[in-house]
């Protein structure tokens, strides 16, 4: 078992930027995968960045050059650093992990971004 918590959301204006945070209960050294995926109402939720153990990592077309994701094994964390924010960023954003064949979800965090 895995869990995971989100925070770092909130309200910004276009242009701005947030740092979301995923806590995760075990480490993260060995996940296999983990990422950040975002839902709308009425939509299914859709990749935003993902990375892979040892392996590179991949980003939505939409925020290519906008978005950096990243970890910290140390302290079994994840990161989604968004820069250049516009309001169709505007989301609940989740992190989700790869682990043991299973795959874990937080509870989300919402982003919304005004213009």
């Amino acid at each position: 078992q895995v869990q995971l918590v989100e925070s770092g959301g909130g309200l910004v204006q276009a242009g701005g930027s947030l740092r979301l945070s995923c806590a995760a209960s075990n480490s993260i050294f060995n996940m296999y995968a983990m990422g950040w995926y975002r839902q709308t109402p009425g939509r299914q939720r859709e990749l935003v960045a993902h990375i892979t153990s040892g392996g590179p990592t991949n980003y939505a077309d939409s925020v290519k050059g906008r978005f950096t994701i990243s970890t910290d094994n140390a302290k079994n964390m994840v990161y989604l650093q968004m820069n250049s924010l516009k309001p169709e960023d505007t989301a609940v954003y989740y992190c989700g992990v790869s682990y043991g064949g299973n795959s874990y979800w937080g509870q989300g965090t919402q982003v919304t971004v005004s213009s």
